[in-house]
This record gives structure tokens, C-alpha cells and sequence, in this order.
């Protein structure tokens, strides 16, 4: 990106607000505002793409649960399940965290609204004690 590609523009916003940023950039490692403006602006545009998207490879995430494994037929039933949908799931990684709980980390990769519905199914199977899910695009972007 060269300095002619750079737009300049202003912005206002209440002085409060403002120290609020300022303080969480600055914990995040921000050297100044304009890089932290970027990211937050390209998260909301990953976030608008993927949730819009029809393309079948358009997104990419992380779907991650910790469970409890002595809930009946869990591990059965999240196998399954991934089985079900071997187009979105593309690997997965499985931790014993204790004697009760394993963490369980799908790496998934399709349409945004079908990775989306499978989270969802994944998040509501009795003995998830929760997960998140965590999604990007496949976004091409310049510096």
C-alpha cells in the first residue's frame, strides 16, 4: 500500500468514549489508533461477509466446546454429528482437560449460514458445558 492508497478522514466521538479506546488499544498493544480502526473495520467486514455469504468455501473457524464426557452417548453423538456434515469439518483436535471434561476443537470450512447451523447444533447437545464459535473469510486483503 503506498501513501497515495491512504484515506484520511475524521471522526467524532465523545471524549469518555474516547478514553475508554484509547485505555483497551493500549492494553491490546496498539501503537495508535488508526491500525486499531482497521481491525475493528475489518472484523465488522469478515463478520457482514460470512453472514451473507453463499459461496461454499467463503469462511473458515473454529468451533470450540468443553463437555462433559461422562454425559450418555456425548462423544457418539458429537462424532455423528461431524460426520454428518465431513463437507464443513475439515479436522478436529480432542483434550482431556480432567477426569470429567475434555475440550473438543473443530476447524470448519464453508458457507458462513451453514457453519453457523452446525455451530448451533453443536452448542445445544446436552453435556456441552460451552463453546464458542469463531469464524473469519477467506478474505483477500492488501496490508
Amino acid at each position: 500500500m503506498t501513501e497515495h492508497d491512504i484515506q484520511r478522514f475524521g471522526v467524532s466521538i465523545g471524549a469518555g468514549l474516547l478514553d475508554k479506546f484509547d485505555v483497551l488499544i493500549t492494553g491490546k498493544g496498539y501503537t495508535n489508533r488508526s491500525e486499531a480502526i482497521r481491525d475493528l473495520i475489518r472484523n465488522k467486514l469478515v463478520e457482514a461477509e460470512w453472514e451473507s455469504s453463499t459461496d461454499r468455501q467463503a469462511s473458515i473457524g473454529t468451533i470450540t466446546i468443553v463437555y462433559d464426557h461422562h454425559t450418555r452417548e456425548i462423544g457418539d453423538r458429537l462424532t455423528d454429528l461431524a460426520h454428518d456434515h465431513h463437507d464443513l469439518v475439515i479436522s478436529s483436535m480432542h483434550v482431556h482437560l480432567t477426569h470429567k471434561s475434555c475440550l473438543e476443537v473443530m476447524l470448519v470450512k464453508g458457507c458462513g449460514k451453514e457453519i453457523r447451523a452446525f455451530s448451533d447444533r453443536v452448542l445445544s447437545i446436552r453435556g456441552v458445558k460451552h463453546g464458542k464459535l469463531v469464524i473469519t473469510g477467506l478474505v483477500e486483503e492488501e496490508p
